[in-house]
C-alpha cells in the first residue's frame, strides 16, 4: 500500500479505537445507573447533531457527528432547590447557571420518576456510578498494555552487543565519530564484538540490560566479560574507564539532557522486541501510570512551550501534550514507517490504551464538570450527614452539587482554551514520530 494511504488507514483505526473508548466509559456510567435504577434517558457517543440512534426500553442509543466525547443523561443530576421547586429563574448570572443546570437534570421528568432520580441515591451508589466511567477506561487501558506486552512484546535492550565504540569520548559531547587523539574503548581494546551476549560480568550472570548496565557504571578497572560467540563461550578481560554518561533514573530509564560520571565499556545493547512475564508487564503498567500521573500535575507548566510551539515556531517536544488531533496523526505515522504488522498493531494498540489511562486520570480529577467532580460532592454529602449522625444534629440533606456550576463553567472554559492551543499545536507544528 502507498504511504498515504497507510497514514489514512492508521487515522481511522485510532477514530474508531476513540469512540469505543469512549463508548466503553459512557457503558460504565450507564450500566452501574440502571443497576441503582436510576433512569437514563439517553446514551450518546459524540456531540453535535445526531448521526444514528436507537431507543431501547427507556434509553435513546445513538451515535452524533463529533467524536470528540460522550455522555449519558441521568435524571435527577442535582436535587430540588431551597423551595422545592426547579422551575424558579434568577436575573442573577450565576444563579442563573445553577437552575439553568438543575432545570435540565428534572426537563424529562415523567410520572413515577420520583423515585428513579440519581440525587436520591446513597452517596456510594452515587460514587460507583460516576466512578465507573473512568474506571472502564483504565480497565481497557491495563489489558491493552498488558495484553500487548504479555504477547507481542516491548522493545528492550539486550545483553547482545549491537555495535562497539571504536574510541572513547564523553556522552556530553553528542558525537558520533572518533577524533584524532581519542583513546581506544575499553570494549574494542578488549575484543568485543558485535553479535555477542554477555552472559557474565565478573563472574556474576547476567540476563537482562539493566543488571549489566548497573554493572559497567558501578565498575572502573579491571573487568571479566564473560560472552557467547558463535556457540562457543569466550572470556575476556577489560579495563573500564570513568566517563561522563547519560544519567539513569531510580526506575533505570535516560535522563534526557543530563550527565554523571560512572564506568564506561564503550559497547551499544541490541534492542528487540521481547514479550514479558506477568509480573514484568505490570511492573511496566505502574511506572506508566506514575508518568501519567506526573504528566498530569505537570501539564500548567506545558503551556508556555505550547504557546510557542503553536504561535513563535519553537521547537516542539516530545513530551509536549497532545490532543485527539495530534495522536490520530502519530497513529498515522505509525502504519506509514513500513514496520511488520506486529508491531505496528503494538504501536497502535498502546497509542489507544495510553489514550484510556489519560481519559481515567483526567476524569479523576476533583472537579466539576468531570466526574471527579460529582464524586468529590457525593463523598461530601457522605460525610456531611455522617457527621450530623454522629454529632446527633438534624440530617442536612442531600449537598446541592449545582451549585458549584458556576466553578464548573470556568474549569470547562479553561479545559476548552487549553484544548483549542493543543489543536493548534497538533496542526501547525505536531509531535512526529523519531
Amino acid at each position: 500500500m502507498t504511504t498515504a494511504l497507510m497514514t489514512v488507514l492508521g487515522i481511522v483505526v485510532f477514530v474508531i479505537g476513540l469512540l469505543a473508548s469512549i463508548a466503553w466509559h459512557e457503558l460504565g456510567h450507564l450500566s452501574t445507573a440502571k443497576l441503582f435504577g436510576v433512569r437514563v434517558p439517553q446514551y450518546m457517543v459524540g456531540f453535535g447533531p445526531t448521526l444514528w440512534s436507537r431507543k431501547r426500553g427507556d434509553t435513546e442509543y445513538g451515535i452524533k457527528a463529533i467524536p470528540l466525547g460522550g455522555y449519558i443523561r441521568m435524571i435527577g443530576m442535582f436535587p430540588p432547590g431551597e423551595d422545592g421547586r426547579v422551575e424558579a429563574r434568577s436575573t442573577s448570572p450565576w444563579r442563573g447557571m445553577i437552575e439553568d443546570a438543575r432545570s435540565a437534570a428534572y426537563e424529562e421528568l415523567q410520572p413515577g420518576d420520583e423515585k428513579r432520580l440519581f440525587y436520591t441515591r446513597k452517596p456510594w451508589k452515587r460514587v460507583i456510578v460516576m466512578f465507573a466511567g473512568p474506571f472502564m477506561n483504565l480497565v481497557l487501558a491495563v489489558v491493552l498494555f498488558v495484553g500487548v506486552m504479555m504477547t507481542i512484546g516491548m522493545q528492550t535492550q539486550t545483553t547482545t552487543v549491537d555495535a562497539v565504540s571504536p574510541c572513547v569520548f564523553s556522552q556530553a559531547e553528542k558525537r558520533t565519530t572518533c577524533e584524532k587523539g581519542d583513546a581506544p574503548s575499553p570494549a574494542k581494546a578488549a575484543g568485543l564484538q558485535a553479535g555477542d551476549r554477555i552472559v557474565a560480568f565478573d563472574g556474576d550472570p547476567v540476563g537482562d540490560w539493566s543488571t549489566l548496565s548497573d554493572h559497567i557504571r558501578d565498575t572502573i578497572g579491571p573487568a571479566t566479560i564473560t560472552v557467547e560467540r558463535d556457540g562457543a563461550t569466550k572470556t575476556l578481560q577489560a579495563r573500564l574507564i570513568e566517563n561522563t554518561v547519560a544519567k539513569k533514573d531510580a526506575n533505570g530509564d535516560i535522563v534526557e539532557g543530563e550527565y554523571v560520571p560512572a564506568g564506561f565499556l564503550g559497547m551499544t545493547a541490541k534492542a528487540e522486541v521481547v514479550p514479558l512475564s506477568f509480573g514484568e508487564s505490570v511492573d511496566r503498567m505502574g511506572d506508566m501510570v506514575e508518568n501519567g500521573v506526573e504528566s498530569l500535575v505537570a501539564l500548567p507548566s506545558k503551556i508556555p512551550d505550547l504557546w510557542n510551539s503553536a504561535f513563535n515556531g519553537a521547537e516542539r517536544a516530545q513530551d509536549s501534550p497532545m490532543g485527539v488531533v495530534g495522536a490520530a496523526r502519530v497513529s498515522g505515522e505509525v502504519f506509514a514507517l513500513g514496520l511488520p504488522a506486529e508491531n505496528t498493531l503494538a504501536m497502535a494498540l498502546f497509542l489507544i490504551a495510553g489514550f484510556n489511562l489519560s481519559l481515567f486520570l483526567f476524569n479523576m480529577l476533583p472537579l466539576l464538570p468531570l466526574d471527579g467532580g460529582h464524586i468529590a460532592g457525593a463523598l461530601w454529602e457522605s460525610l456531611r450527614r455522617n457527621t450530623a449522625k454522629l454529632l446527633r444534629r438534624p440530617d442536612p440533606g442531600p449537598f446541592d452539587v449545582a451549585k458549584l456550576m458556576p466553578v464548573a463553567y470556568v474549569v470547562a472554559g479553561i479545559f476548552i482554551c487549553f484544548t483549542v492551543l493543543v489543536l493548534i499545536a497538533d496542526i501547525v507544528n505536531p509531535v512526529r514520530l523519531t
